[in-house]
């Protein structure tokens, strides 16, 4: 059995990032998400191991101390998210193909250390303008949350061309169709 590969989808938030990461594991077989690792509780309806592997923060920490992390972030203060390069490589060991859905440095963290083994995918809109317009919509965020999450964006573009790929997300099934053909060439070559 040949060992798995690695697609990291990074965005800004708002892109349609999680469309494009479901759309590719619904149509490409043997494609598996990467469950992240947090120190927050577990939710009443979370498992630990299919939503998240939950750890005490001391142990995320113990974790950080040891780099057994591919990428981890403080997305909150005191709230810890990553990858174990553990969990990944037991994975791909196994002929897994993993797909992750994280931030543009995390992605860009997950490509340096795997190299050629992982294609890295950035979904960008068209403008800020266009991003903004979908975040209002949403009707999730409230002003300075979207705000936040523009100026965010801003910065995150700046690292577009750092990516293997940039697919511009202006018309979501052509996006879909370029992620799928774009992934299924990628895992098919030996």
């Amino acid at each position: 059995m040949s060992e798995g590969k690695l697609v990291i989808v990074s965005a800004p938030s708002g892109s349609g990032k999680t469309t494009v990461i479901r759309h590719l594991m619904e149509k490409i077989h043997n494609l598996h998400f990467s469950v992240s690792a947090t120190n927050r509780a577990p939710r009443d309806y979370e498992k630990d191991g299919k939503d998240y592997l939950f750890l005490s923060t001391e142990a995320f920490q113990s974790k950080i101390e040891n780099n057994e992390f591919l990428e981890w972030e403080e997305v909150y203060k005191g709230r810890f998210y990553g990858s174990l390069k553990s969990h990944v490589n037991q994975m791909l060991s196994e002929g897994k193909n993993v797909i992750f859905d994280v931030d543009v440095v995390g992605g860009l963290n997950i490509k340096k250390y795997y190299g050629e083994k992982a294609l890295a995918v950035f979904i960008q809109l068209p403008s800020l303008t266009t991003l903004e317009m979908r975040l209002r919509q949403r009707g999730t965020d409230d002003e300075t949350d979207i705000m936040n999450r523009l100026e965010k964006a801003t910065w995150e573009m700046n690292f577009a061309n750092k990516f293997d790929a940039i697919l511009i997300n202006d018309n979501l099934p052509k996006c879909l169709k370029d992620a799928e053909n774009l992934v299924s060439e990628f895992l098919e070559k030996s």
